[in-house]
């Protein structure tokens, strides 16, 4: 009788453990969502994606080899966007890029699951396309990280851009044209809300170094005026007074 009891005792103290160690980690989830959400403003697009519905925030690019297509789950590790094994060539029949750091996305998803957080990213258009993306933050192993931690995570891969009443979504970005870079056209300018680039300094050629990275580079000088991927390893950077070529993200040749 007395085991019976023991039992009994023990059954409901494990339950109300449980339920205790999930109510802590459902209210530790909806604390990272709404930090996140209120933070980074969800965007409601069409569903053409031919424009936004609602303009919310706008995220600058900090990382390279984010990609963007119908079938990529991006995932951000040990500082860095990795593809799941997926590559711009494993999918030829849908449309995809890879984001240059210094880029703008909007937010149109944020999903907390016990695990990780997963953002839902779309893109300005570019020659019509607008590609879409999802990244994953990883949670450490044990219980969810603190909002705090989670928006850290977050900031290592985006800036925030300010928002400004009235003004619109302009990335410098373009689709490069296989035959040159020459041919390059300018990226169109997004429907929506966000920001006006405004024009970027003269660059002068010599201060800029063989073996300098994009970042680097960006850091310095700010976004191009325009860019021309003209692979998945070469892109080109169009200043004013400066053509900045970089091969697997850093600086090969710089021309006036």
């Amino acid at each position: 009788m007395q085991k019976t009891r023991l039992a009994a005792l023990l059954a409901a103290l494990l339950a109300t453990i449980s339920v205790s160690a999930w109510t802590q980690q459902q209210n530790s989830t909806e604390a990272i969502k709404q930090a996140l959400v209120s933070k980074y403003a969800l965007t409601t697009a069409a569903t053409d994606k031919g424009d936004n519905v609602t303009a919310g925030a706008i995220l600058v690019v900090k990382k390279p080899d984010l990609l963007a297509m119908a079938a990529a789950q991006n995932t951000y590790k040990d500082a860095r966007i990795s593809h799941a094994g997926i590559t711009p060539a494993a999918n030829t029949s849908a449309p995809n890029r890879t984001l240059a750091v210094g880029e703008k996305v909007w937010v149109t998803g944020i999903d907390v699951l016990p695990a990780e957080v997963v953002f839902t990213l779309l893109t300005d258009a570019y020659s019509g396309v607008r590609y879409t993306a999802t990244l994953s933050f990883p949670f450490p192993k044990g219980a969810p990280p603190s909002a705090d931690r989670v928006a850290a995570m977050v900031g290592e891969v985006f800036d925030l851009q300010p928002s400004a009443s009235g003004a619109r979504f302009a990335n410098t970005a373009a689709v490069a044209a296989p035959a040159s870079a020459s041919q390059a056209t300018p990226a169109p300018v997004a429907q929506g809300k966000p920001t006006d680039v405004p024009p970027s300094p003269p660059v002068d050629p010599a201060l800029v170094a063989v073996g300098q990275t994009i970042e680097q580079v960006v850091s310095k000088f700010g976004r191009p005026d325009r860019l021309a991927r003209l692979s998945a390893t070469k892109q080109v950077y169009y200043y004013k007074g400066a053509k900045v070529t970089f091969v697997n993200g850093k600086v090969t040749s710089v021309e006036r």
